[in-house]
């Protein structure tokens, strides 16, 4: 079973690779820069072309963020949310999102969740709530992978060393149902597809967390929330035209193991368990 329904193209990341052998080995073909083959892979020049357009996709946020604009902007036309602001570079969040009961709620952007960054947050004393949005742009990453490193590995480990409650995920972007990441929700029904802008989007991926932080001693396996107990959840899942089934509840238990507190993760999707952890250390240097 998987952590997440989404599936990766397996077709397209071996066209990928079968791509990026013949950039490594006919590159000096490209160009007018008047070097030899040897001189060419000796001058560093395909190197850093290649660091460069990685760094370039890996560091602009606009894309991302022109997304998040559009279906914001949609929730507050169609009544779903009173208003919403981006929080600026200097804060350690990105959007705050007025509900129509007039809590807060705070969003994180993050990536595929399978790197550091995921570890980078903080939940602000205003948010009435607090969630992670997984903006995963890469076609050829493997959704479920990265969803997993991210909640078991990552952010379990933050909310339960660091007392970061996250109260829960949001795996969604423009590439979903897309020939990179095909959707079963679409291939199902593929009316269920929204246009919002630019973008067709499928039905999101939520993932519901405790309302409290685990602690072995006093709390070693509180129970996930439900999506009506998380406003921006509940009216990304509503807008979007989510179906309760597809909600999945994330489980997190604790323990003490000699000196070292442990976790197990537990992903439910329908009452059905999709992926499950032993008990590890959380290792801190």
């Amino acid at each position: 079973m998987k952590a997440t329904p989404c599936d990766k193209n397996v077709a397209l990341k071996k066209q990928v690779s079968e791509l990026a052998e013949v950039l490594k080995t006919q590159a000096h073909l490209l160009g007018d820069h008047g070097l030899t083959e040897q001189e060419f892979y000796n001058s560093g020049l395909f190197r850093g072309a290649v660091e460069q357009i990685r760094g370039e996709y890996v560091a602009s946020m606009t894309p991302k963020r022109d997304y998040v604009a559009h279906v914001l902007d949609h929730m507050v036309r169609e009544g779903f949310i009173k208003d919403w602001l981006s929080a600026g570079s200097k804060n350690r969040h990105d959007y705050s999102v007025t509900l129509n009961n007039d809590k807060i709620a705070v969003i994180e952007l993050k990536g595929c969740l399978d790197g550091n960054n995921t570890n980078i947050f903080s939940r602000p004393p205003h948010a009435d709530e607090f969630i992670v949005w997984s903006v995963c742009t890469n076609p050829s990453a493997d959704p479920a992978k990265n969803l997993w490193s991210g909640i078991h590995t990552r952010l379990s480990a933050e909310i339960i060393d660091r007392n970061q409650r996250v109260d829960g995920v949001v795996l969604w972007d423009w590439v979903c149902s897309t020939v990179g990441r095909p959707c079963p929700k679409i291939a199902r029904d593929p009316s269920r597809l929204k246009q919002i802008g630019p973008y067709q989007l499928p039905p999101p991926c939520i993932y519901m967390f405790p309302a409290t932080i685990p602690s072995p001693r006093n709390n070693p396996a509180p129970a996930p929330q439900r999506h009506q107990d998380v406003g921006i959840l509940d009216a990304i899942h509503r807008c979007f035209g989510g179906r309760d089934d597809e909600v999945h509840t994330v489980h997190f238990e604790t323990r003490y193991e000699g000196s070292d507190i442990q976790r197990k993760t537990r992903i439910d999707r329908n009452r059905e368990m999709q992926r499950e952890s032993g008990f590890t250390s959380i290792k801190r240097d």
